[in-house]
């Protein structure tokens, strides 16, 4: 009688991983979707040149969807971490190079990730680091691909670890 407790509350883990990454894929179709309706900006020559020098480009948002679910290296126990990613870049080639080589972003993400325990990941500080870190990687992948790796900054939007 003792393992039908254990039976069902481990059994709950797959349905919630499957509930969050749906609702993942549900809110990045969403926001594809909003983005793909917005007018492009004009392409007028004289509209930008009549724009300050000294103004920057307007923040652009890549999502990696869905959200990222990683064993982490704890040896005492199972841990995971469930991140949603978002890359922040203002250049359009380097936004048109992300989409290109999401999935090896994906896997380099996954990968580094996966190195650190959860005690690791406690501290904001370290959160921080991460962060820093996985901006590094996708820059150094965009590098050897050739392309524009002008990412500014990666965002975790959600971060659990479990």
């Amino acid at each position: 009688m003792s393992t039908e407790p254990t039976a069902k509350s481990g059994s709950k883990l797959p349905w919630i991983i499957v509930i969050v990454l749906l609702l993942a894929l549900a809110g990045g179709g969403g926001w594809f979707w909003y983005s793909s309706r917005q007018a492009p900006p004009p392409a007028d020559d004289a509209a930008s040149a009549e724009a300050p020098a000294g103004t920057r480009n307007p923040a652009m948002y890549f999502p990696l969807d869905p959200a990222f679910v990683v064993n982490l290296s704890d040896v005492d126990s199972v841990r995971y971490l469930q991140a949603d990613v978002q890359l922040m870049t203002r250049d359009m080639p380097t936004s048109e190079a992300i989409e290109l080589h999401a999935p090896a972003i994906r896997n380099r993400l996954l990968l580094l990730f996966g190195q650190y325990s959860a005690d690791q990941l406690t501290q904001r500080s370290a959160k921080e680091r991460l962060q820093e870190k996985a901006r590094e990687e996708v820059q150094a992948l965009l590098k050897a691909e050739g392309a524009p790796s002008a990412v500014e900054a990666v965002y975790f939007t959600s971060f659990v670890t479990q």
